[in-house]
């Protein structure tokens, strides 16, 4: 039955858990995966400063995941990720794929790799405050994508459509995650849908959960670690009370599904 994942975050490995999950189970996907940052030859990265992350937080990688894969096993990664996303999606539903585009060994990785052939029906791009470049090589990025995966029959909500595709939001602050969504972005994107039930397999921090519950809505949740599972938990509790269930490595099947 629905209500045996709806409204929970999963702490386990997105693409397990996923595929455990049944067809057309959700409305939209609201996501930003990890962006492979430790592969990076920018930023700071391998140098040890860190980039714009704060106190170089992400030199060490995300909690329970060092964000560090060749490029075309990390692609594979994603494209099954997507693969699955577009499985549990409705007929009329869509996938916020944030993402980054960025510059290894002077050219850019705009992400084609990772979303062609998938259904990109527009970019939308979040406008976020800009942070240090070390690299002499080109200007200071300033902004995220956001592609809108949609299946045939997608439509926003009535007069979403009067919005435009730049959107500028401040990133989030005081968070134990190192990149956290805002919670107006995050708003912004399940308030011109009209979608029930959403979906974040990197949930994180539990920002998307937050989104939903602020807008009337239903989320599902899964998340690696258990340090932001626990991050999410709270900020869960302090929106409506809702708790995390942890998913044990030798648990065989999360649900039992009634026909």
């Amino acid at each position: 039955m629905i209500t045996d994942f709806r409204d929970k975050i999963f702490c386990g490995d997105c693409l397990s858990i996923m595929k455990q999950l049944p067809d057309e189970c959700c409305d939209i996907v609201v996501t930003s995966p990890p962006y492979n940052l430790k592969n990076s030859t920018g930023n700071g990265m391998k140098d040890g400063r860190g980039g714009k992350w704060e106190g170089a937080a992400l030199c060490n990688g995300y909690a329970d995941y060092d964000d560090n894969m060749p490029y075309d096993k990390y692609c594979q990664w994603q494209r099954e990720c997507l693969t699955e996303m577009m499985r549990l999606i409705k007929s009329d539903g869509a996938i916020f794929y944030n993402h980054k585009w960025r510059v290894q060994n002077g050219l850019i990785q705009d992400r084609h790799e990772i979303v062609k052939d998938f259904p990109v029906r527009q970019i939308i791009i979040w406008k976020r405050k800009g942070g240090i470049n070390f690299n002499s090589g080109y200007f200071l990025p300033t902004y995220e994508v956001i592609y809108l995966i949609a299946k045939k029959n997608f439509k926003l909500a009535p007069k979403a459509n009067s919005v435009g595709d730049v959107w500028e939001f401040m990133q989030e602050t005081n968070n134990v995650h190192p990149a956290p969504f805002p919670v107006a972005l995050i708003d912004r994107i399940i308030s011109s849908t009209n979608a029930e039930i959403v979906l974040d397999p990197f949930m994180g921090s539990g920002t998307t959960a937050v989104s939903a519950l602020r807008n009337n809505r239903h989320y599902i949740g899964i998340e690696l670690s258990q340090t932001y599972c626990n991050a999410a938990e709270d900020r869960i509790k302090a929106t409506k009370g809702e708790h995390i269930i942890p998913i044990k490595e030798d648990t065989p099947s999360l649900f039992t599904f009634n026909e």
